[in-house]
């Protein structure tokens, strides 16, 4: 039944016809008691009204399905239990492992689960790791390539919707996206301007729209860090009668599938979920199996960036 020790297929068809037939599922409490393992691992994952949700669903997809190839299941944990959450299903014998996801510089979360015991991975870059495996995206890379996009098709002005004023970001890759394309269009000889949003959501982003579209008339590229950036970028660009690689350009820091879903599709450099959150399992699976090599870090690379109808191409 689990698929690892030699057998014969008659035999092998044999029990999965009956399988099918009785509708058997594996008792997890009497696996439980057999074994000392719940065959469970808790995803500690940030939800809410501020999050983007098209950002985080193709993460937790992966490491559900990477968790089922190796006979797991996940336990979803919203941060809104903070701490709490953590020590809970560790007290309860309820997981196995962690997958500590939405990583802050300062994170507590990290001081728990080192003080549990339990296996962990860190999705996101905090500032003492305490032993456990690091894996994060490399978006100083992804900012570069975005900015040179914009630099090689001739455009004088770039400009990057950033985050609400006063709030300290909360997240090494957004900080590291931010100063990779400052310094990036720097070495261009390019303007480029962060614009701080007054506040959260659509209404923040009409409210510096005009700071943000200053220069439209003066070949104006605009980048969008996620995907609700991208889809609220377009939004403006609509309400004010500028269409995307004709008026101006704009190049997204977001999926192929979410740069494709626009009627105009868009440039982007995409942030592989998929090949993030597998690395991430695949660590975690090999301390479940005993491995005591070193703690790594790990980041992963951008594949490059993918030219689409947003793009205009500057020429003298």
């Amino acid at each position: 039944m689990s698929g690892k020790r030699p057998v014969s297929a008659e035999t092998r068809e044999r029990v999965e016809r009956a399988m099918r037939e009785l509708r058997y599922q594996p008792n997890a409490g009497a696996r439980t008691l057999r074994t000392a393992k719940t065959n469970l691992i808790a995803l500690i994952v940030h939800l809410g009204s501020k999050v983007d949700a098209e950002e985080s669903l193709p993460y937790i997809d992966t490491i559900i399905e990477q968790a089922r190839t190796e006979d797991y299941d996940v336990v979803l944990s919203s941060l809104r239990e903070g701490t709490a959450g953590i020590t809970r299903l560790a007290g309860r014998s309820i997981c196995d492992a962690f997958v500590l996801m939405d990583i802050q510089p300062d994170d507590d979360r990290v001081a728990v689960a080192h003080d549990l015991g339990l296996p962990a991975v860190l999705v996101g870059r905090p500032n003492d790791p305490l032993g456990f495996d690091v894996v994060d995206f490399n978006t100083r890379r992804s900012a570069e390539l975005l900015v040179d996009e914009l630099a090689i098709t001739g455009h004088r002005h770039i400009a990057v919707v950033g985050e609400v004023a006063g709030e300290r970001e909360r997240f090494q890759f957004v900080l590291d996206f931010y100063d990779a394309a400052r310094e990036r269009a720097a070495f261009h000889g390019i303007e480029l301007s962060v614009v701080p949003r007054p506040s959260d959501g659509w209404d923040g982003v009409v409210a510096c729209g005009d700071q943000v579209l200053a220069h439209r008339h003066d070949r104006l590229g605009l980048i969008a860090r996620a995907p609700q950036m991208t889809e609220w970028l377009v939004r403006l660009l609509h309400e004010r009668g500028l269409v995307p690689g004709r008026d101006v350009s704009l190049v997204s820091f977001c999926t192929a599938e979410t740069a494709l879903s626009y009627a105009r599709p868009i440039t982007n450099v995409s942030p592989r979920p998929h090949a993030v959150s597998s690395l991430a399992m695949s660590l975690l699976f090999e301390r479940l199996d005993g491995a005591d090599h070193p703690p790594r870090l790990e980041l992963v690379a951008p594949k490059g960036l993918v030219r689409r109808a947003t793009t205009t191409v500057f020429t003298e």
